[in-house]
């Protein structure tokens, strides 16, 4: 039984070392160097090689090295072929960490006060008291509301949508399409984590802008083919909004030339809201391989009719 491996080669040493030390019956392989491709039993994989199939014809489960798949192109993987989405622990800290230093960043008016130290200019403004500010949450998986709890204790007035009903404490929860018109309404704040489906391509667009209130902030930490760029750059110019946390993109790494370097409302992180940490990771994905050889369900395995 072997485990090839597809991502990047550094961390793989750190993969590799673990699964030496506390899974020895497992043979580890790296991409390229696949040896007798009969023997690999299971993908680790930030995407999947072309023609996988034929590729890996004993493969009996792709693990995802990541909380979301739109990476990978479901329609072109075996349909029998699980898929499972990787719930590392450290992913979620690594996004509560940035949802909170991004919400207090916005927040704190931290763009205004960037602008104004490369001015040189020494100015105070009006301090709004968090209880003041509404911060909604769009996608209410595991991470969010993770994402919720750690946000709680500041004293932000809290809410939440998506597309089915979920009941969180101290927050109010708004669902579907017919209820998120009265969601946007109240969102000071607007932080996206939803995962990217055919459904969600493109919903931060010149439509979701003009429901929030105006002088509103945006902060998406979920996948750029969220963001209507040229929309973002319309509302922050028209002052419908007024800032933007960005750490994902529609083309990655942004071109040199894309309008939001230089943008004074936008403050641009490359895709590092949260990271695969091998040794946070590595015991669930281990779970999930006895799991599966238990004939148990597994852990984060993806619905392919939701895409997630």
């Amino acid at each position: 039984m072997a485990l090839l491996y597809k991502a990047d080669p550094v961390r793989g040493q750190h993969w590799q070392a673990l699964f030496a030390e506390h899974a020895p019956d497992i043979e580890w392989r790296a991409w390229p160097d696949i040896g007798n491709r009969a023997d690999i039993e299971y993908l680790a994989a930030w995407q999947a090689p072309d023609d996988v199939q034929q590729v890996l014809p004993n493969l009996k489960v792709l693990f995802a090295l990541s909380a979301g798949v739109d990476q990978l192109d479901l329609s072109r993987l075996p349909p029998e072929l699980p898929v499972v989405r990787l719930l590392d622990p450290g992913i979620t800290r690594g996004m509560c960490e940035y949802a909170s230093w991004a919400v207090l960043s916005l927040h704190r008016d931290m763009l205004r006060y960037r602008q104004q130290q490369a001015a040189r200019c020494w100015q105070a403004h009006l301090l709004q008291p968090a209880a003041n500010r509404r911060v909604g949450v769009m996608g209410l998986g595991t991470q969010a509301q993770q994402i919720l709890t750690t946000l709680a204790p500041l004293g932000f007035a809290l809410s939440g949508w998506a597309g089915s009903a979920h009941q969180l404490a101290g927050v109010t929860c708004y669902a579907g399409e017919a209820q998120l018109p009265a969601f946007l309404s109240q969102c000071d704040i607007l932080l996206c984590v939803l995962p990217l489906t055919e459904q969600t391509q493109g919903i931060l667009n010149r439509r979701l802008f003009d429901q929030l209130p105006r002088g509103a902030a945006l902060i998406n930490m979920g996948r750029g083919g969220h963001l209507v760029e040229a929309d973002l750059l319309e509302a922050l110019g028209s002052g419908q909004l007024s800032g933007a946390v960005l750490d994902v993109l529609q083309e990655e790494p942004a071109p040199h030339a894309h309008p939001f370097w230089d943008h004074p409302q936008i403050l641009l992180t490359p895709h590092i809201a949260a990271m695969t940490q091998p040794a946070s990771a590595f015991g669930v994905l281990l779970e999930n391989i006895r799991r599966f050889e238990r004939g148990e369900a597994m852990v984060g395995e993806v619905d392919r009719h939701k895409g997630y």
